[in-house]
């Protein structure tokens, strides 16, 4: 519990307590106009915290937007790119005589096929816009003729 949350729990007791000391005092007459009272800060307190919530979410949204829609937490180091691709070039040697020594070419096909596939899943994974990059044409080369 954040000190503002107890500070607000806090509050919210003084003010039951007011109203049920005010309704001791006023007698029955009064009880549903204090309730409903009382039930209207509870709401407005409701409403301030749902607001600070809702603009702190739209906030972290907004930052992820600016930073690229790419999220705090994508770990696209250079170190995990760097050890995804010996990780890879490891496996494949042992891939590699698996996949010849029980399929001939096309199991050593078949083995490279895996390993360039899952190079490529990774390479998207990391840069979503690689394949959909434009390419320049003619036209739109900056190249003087």
């Amino acid at each position: 519990m954040t000190g503002m949350e107890a500070r607000n729990d806090a509050e919210l007791k003084r003010e039951l307590d007011a109203t049920l000391h005010a309704r001791r005092e006023l007698g029955d007459e009064y009880e549903s106009a204090l309730i409903d009272s009382f039930l209207e800060k509870v709401e407005q307190r409701l409403d301030g915290t749902v607001d600070r919530q809702v603009r702190r979410q739209i906030a972290e949204q907004q930052m992820v937007v600016a930073r690229g829609a790419r999220s705090p937490q994508s770990s696209d180091s250079f170190g995990e790119r760097f050890g995804f691709g010996i990780v890879s070039l490891v496996l494949a040697v042992p891939l590699s005589a698996i996949g010849g020594a029980f399929g001939g070419m096309s199991g050593l096909l078949a083995a490279w096929v895996g390993i360039v596939g899952v190079n490529v899943v990774q390479a998207v994974r990391l840069n979503p816009s690689l394949f959909t990059r434009r390419r320049k044409s003619s036209q739109d080369s900056d190249w003087e003729d």
